[in-house]
């Protein structure tokens, strides 16, 4: 037990009544002292609780779609009396607070368990909770007993997924839903070239005319119907800021799309530090990506063209479909884009316009903003000899500006 300050300034006026007890020879001013000794007495050795409680905290899930509001309580169980105690929860800066308090005030008896509740709107991100806070005071206020319980629990929260069509390019500037080609060995489809034959090859792709030809064992290699891999590529820079939760909302509804359609994908979040996932497919792979989609923040990278350049030498599947999320408005975002295009893959950019998540409050912001969208206008007219670009006014669904692009 701490004394409180209020006890501290008693003890103080103490000290001085003895003092002056002893200087004036006015012994008689010393029993002033003992009906305040006694409510010490008494506060120190009846109401001096080590706060022996049990707290649990229990939240339904833990993930949940950004804007989400979510019940979370506290059951407290004490193992002794605690006249007044006081609680205060470690709620992060992420979650907002929207019914309730994060302060409480309760007295409990031995063995009593009481429930706490209040609601908070989930953001995206991953938002942790460390501790909570006990404190008690005597009825008296002299003392104070200040305990600090390590109580961790994470909860995700994830960007909102909508449905969307799938703005897949086939040729030139043509949007198509359904399977794209790629290269699998299989059987009954399209002859796509001849190898080496491999150990656990079905014996009837053996190519025996190449075979006796090259005095090794040929086999056929054939294009199948499955769906090509796609490889989602997120801009992470910080100029586009404005519209970084909407690129992310974009990304996870694709992925969903491509996970409904069993397509296999891969994700690279090109950050400062790049975050390759490799291309693979089922629910666990989408609630990994959608994971580090969740906990995405935009930083000052400035060198995603080189990223994307060494992971298409070094990662990238041969003839993917890459969609690329991206305001467009750095020159190395751009020089990313071309690169896409230098190397033959088909590229398709979901491209929020950031100046429609503006207001303008006068005539003049009305104006500049006017002209900042001619001069995107013209760059994107540029930009669209490299892929398919969607430029998406994020005051509408991102359905409505696949759809305007798929009905050209």
């Amino acid at each position: 037990m701490m004394p409180t300050e209020k006890a501290e300034e008693i003890l103080i006026a103490l000290w001085l009544i003895v003092l002056f007890a002893f200087l004036l020879l006015r012994w008689e001013m010393v029993y002033l002292v003992l009906p305040i000794l006694w409510l010490l007495f008494i506060a120190v050795f009846f109401f001096k609780p080590s706060l022996n409680v049990e707290i649990e905290r229990i939240i339904p899930h833990d993930r949940f779609l950004e804007g989400t509001e979510v019940e979370i309580r506290l059951r407290i169980k004490s193992h002794e009396r605690i006249p007044s105690l006081k609680l205060v929860e470690d709620i992060p800066p992420g979650l907002e607070l929207v019914e309730g308090s994060r302060e409480h005030v309760l007295s409990l008896k031995k063995g009593e368990e009481r429930t706490l509740r209040y609601k908070v709107r989930i953001k995206r991100g991953i938002h942790e909770f460390n501790w909570v806070e006990l404190s008690y005071r005597d009825p008296f206020g002299f003392f104070k007993v200040d305990k600090k319980i390590e109580l961790y629990t994470e909860i995700v929260g994830v960007p909102i997924i909508e449905d969307v069509p799938t703005p897949y390019s086939t040729r030139g500037t043509k949007i198509t839903v359904g399977p794209l080609p790629s290269p699998r060995v299989g059987e009954g489809v399209e002859f796509h070239a001849i190898r080496e034959y491999q150990p656990g090859d079905p014996l009837k792709i053996i190519n025996w005319k190449a075979t006796a030809r090259t005095g090794k064992i040929m086999a056929n290699e054939y294009e199948s119907e499955r769906k090509v891999d796609v490889v989602f590529i997120v801009d992470s820079s910080y100029t586009g800021e404005l519209v970084f939760d909407h690129l992310v909302r974009a990304a996870a509804s694709l992925m969903l799309d491509a996970l409904n359609n069993g397509t296999s994908f891969g994700l690279l979040l090109a950050e400062e530090v790049p975050l390759w996932i490799r291309v693979d497919y089922g629910k666990r792979h989408f609630f990994k990506c959608v994971d580090f989609l969740s906990t995405a923040k935009p930083d000052k990278n400035n060198l995603i063209a080189y990223q994307v350049e060494h992971l298409i030498k070094s990662r990238f599947p041969a003839r993917a479909q890459l969609l690329y999320f991206s305001p467009l408005l750095t020159e190395e975002s751009r020089e990313a884009l071309k690169t896409m295009a230098r190397y033959g893959y088909n590229v398709v950019i979901i491209s929020p316009n950031p100046y429609t998540a503006l207001e303008p409050k006068n005539r003049e912001e009305e104006l500049a903003l006017k002209l900042l969208n001619l001069q995107r206008k013209a760059m994107l007219r540029k930009m669209a000899a490299y892929g398919i670009i969607i430029d998406w006014d994020v005051r509408k669904p991102l359905k409505s500006a696949i759809a305007e692009v798929m009905s050209l």
